[in-house]
């Protein structure tokens, strides 16, 4: 097995409405990481989001450890808040492992608030 991780590819669909794909683009950032000052979009924990033309929207996340302790208040928190946007039908959070997060996923935005460049 290889040291290097590939990136991930952002997945970001477009076919939905634009107001309701930035609407749900900003609340996934308003959720933290709360051991890291950096919010999930921008470490990369976003795999995969779309929003769907009947306003469905599916995300497909990670976290930075298999055991982290909030394994299950991140997932929850970003099915709250991108329930709660007005226009949002129904809400589906899937929490994968594969690949495995590394700290290459984050932006550079992220690497730099945590003194990483």
């Amino acid at each position: 097995m290889s040291d290097q991780s590939q990136p991930i590819e952002k997945v970001v669909s477009t076919t939905a409405i634009p107001d309701l794909q930035d609407k749900v683009m900003a609340a996934i950032k308003t959720v933290y990481d709360p051991e890291i000052p950096v919010d999930i979009y921008e470490l990369g924990l976003i795999y995969e989001m779309n929003v769907y033309p009947v306003n469905n929207v599916y995300v497909q996340m990670t976290l930075t450890s298999p055991s982290c302790p909030s394994a299950e208040a991140i997932p929850s928190e970003v099915e709250q808040k991108l329930k709660a946007i007005e226009g949002v039908n129904d809400v589906k959070v899937e929490l994968t492992f594969d690949p495995p997060y590394s700290q290459d996923m984050m932006s550079e935005a992220a690497k730099l608030e945590l003194g990483f460049l």
